[in-house]
């Protein structure tokens, strides 16, 4: 594990294939070797060390972890239909990042940005730190 990973973005969880109401926003970290999500009204999702996360990237871009034996699909963007991020999760994101040096590197791609938001990006970014921080990603 290298705990001095840190990472930080609104994802949504994909909680129906079908129902885009059900597909949440929620503010995930990763700080000092620990994976926490929490959702619209700042309830844990899953607070985790690192090591005990498993993940994928699957090729339409869902991140799919593994956390205590329950799947959890988390996509880049939610659907027309679900919640935006409340106000606390967007004070949540920016308040992580106010000390701390966002990655540097390639931002997503014009496709992905025009017609996607960045959702393939944002869990990409997902996936490479969760890599970094020494998590199992298939």
């Amino acid at each position: 594990m290298t705990p001095d990973v840190a990472h930080a973005s609104i994802v949504y969880w994909r909680r129906s294939l079908w129902n885009g109401m059900r597909c949440v926003p929620v503010l995930m970290t990763l700080d000092q070797g620990w994976l926490r999500a929490r959702d619209r009204v700042g309830a844990e999702v899953f607070a985790v060390p690192a090591g005990q996360v498993g993940g994928r990237l699957t090729r339409l871009g869902t991140l799919v972890l593994t956390v205590g034996g329950r799947r959890y699909a988390m996509v880049g963007r939610g659907a027309s239909v679900s919640p935006d991020p409340s106000a606390d999760q967007k004070r949540g994101f920016a308040d992580f990042w106010a000390h701390r040096t966002p990655p540097a590197g390639d931002g997503p791609g014009f496709l992905d940005q025009v017609f996607n938001g960045a959702a393939a990006f944002n869990t990409r970014a997902w996936r490479d730190a969760l890599a970094r921080a020494g998590v199992p990603m298939r």
